[in-house]
């Protein structure tokens, strides 16, 4: 009788490493500066990459490649128009994810904004909860 109850215990846990296995990789895709950017750009309206590269300081090389990895991820979706490329937001979630983080971190940053230590990302240097 314990049989089924034990392979659905295998099976949550499974699915809960699968949910941290995914969470990670998408933190992994989203850790580096200028693919932030580059969400934070496209989150308003669709842009090619002429458009991004006035607004995020790269080279065209550089701006391509990130957006080639977060094409085939499929944060981005892109669209031909002749001979441009139009990107836009592709997974709402890592939008969703991207802005939620970036904003939770700015308004942190900002020292007349009140946050209680427990609900902060980001520690004040110096304040209590340094890891060590």
């Amino acid at each position: 009788m314990n049989a089924p109850s034990t392979q659905a215990a295998i099976t949550a846990e499974e699915e809960s490493d699968e949910v941290f296995s995914s969470a990670a990789e998408l933190f992994k895709l989203l850790a580096t500066p200028i693919r932030l950017k580059i969400i934070s750009a496209l989150c308003s309206r669709e842009k090619n990459v002429s458009q991004l590269l006035h607004e995020i300081d790269t080279t065209q090389p550089n701006m391509s490649q990130h957006l080639s990895t977060l094409y085939r991820a499929g944060v981005l979706a892109r669209r031909r128009d002749a001979t441009q490329i139009y990107y836009r937001i592709g997974s709402e979630r890592a939008a969703t994810l991207c802005r939620a983080v970036c904003m939770q971190i700015a308004v942190e940053m900002d020292p007349e904004v009140d946050i209680p230590s427990n609900d902060r990302l980001l520690q004040r240097p110096g304040g209590p909860d340094k890891l060590g």
